[in-house]
């Protein structure tokens, strides 16, 4: 009578989870055997379905070095229905021990944001990302009923984490001396064309001088050129 083998299948799986847990992502064949808590041995794995990756795959973790475009592109998808937004930079390395790393889609893809759009998210391109901030500056301006500062929209973006980061409508007008002048002015024009749009009668936006932080509310302070300030 054969004998029956020491570990089933979803032993064998779920020893391989308990490891990435314990890891914090997912293991490759030597960490998983020089992990004190996991009992069989890799090569028992390997055996069992075919290869480390197809182990890992049964076990619903991420080929961390040989996954294909597919696999890539519906890890993404997954992760924007959880987070119900297009993934960012900062998501995948958040979830290392569930996502694949940023430069695995790099070489797939050629960068993060080619396999955004492959995975159908909505992608901008830079003047589009551009043209977004200033809209969404200008929404900012009407709440605060003046232009906003750096720190005005720092808050903004807590209470509305759809909005860009301030860094990155900072860099988005230059990432210089300046840059947030920049964007401030392209605010004022864009409030000034919304307001003369308006049916007569409505009154119009309330522009109060910025904030203390200097008249285009960006930092006083500013790093070598090139820098964010500080």
């Amino acid at each position: 009578m054969p004998r029956s083998p020491r570990y089933t299948d979803e032993e064998l799986l779920a020893e391989l989870v308990a490891s990435a847990k314990r890891l914090g992502r997912s293991p490759t064949m030597r960490e998983f055997r020089v992990d004190p808590a996991a009992r069989p041995h890799p090569q028992t794995l390997v055996t069992r379905f075919g290869s480390w990756n197809g182990a890992k795959r049964r076990a619903g973790l991420v080929a961390r070095r040989f996954a294909t475009r597919a696999e890539l592109v519906r890890q993404l998808q997954e992760l924007g229905r959880e987070l119900g937004r297009t993934p960012t930079g900062a998501d995948l390395v958040r979830r290392r021990g569930s996502m694949p790393s940023k430069s695995l889609y790099w070489q797939a893809f050629g960068s993060l944001r080619s396999a955004l759009r492959a995975a159908g998210f909505d992608v901008p391109v830079a003047r589009e990302r551009a043209e977004r901030a200033v809209e969404d500056g200008v929404r900012v301006a009407r709440r605060l009923r003046r232009l906003p500062n750096f720190e005005d929209w720092a808050r903004a973006r807590r209470a509305d984490p759809g909005l860009p980061s301030e860094w990155q409508v900072y860099r988005l007008f230059g990432g210089g001396k300046g840059a947030w002048k920049v964007f401030l002015g392209r605010v004022e024009r864009k409030l000034g064309d919304v307001v003369s749009e308006q049916p007569l009668g409505r009154r119009p936006v309330v522009r109060a001088s910025p904030g203390a932080r200097g008249r285009s509310g960006a930092p006083r302070e500013h790093g070598p050129r090139g820098e964010a300030p500080r």
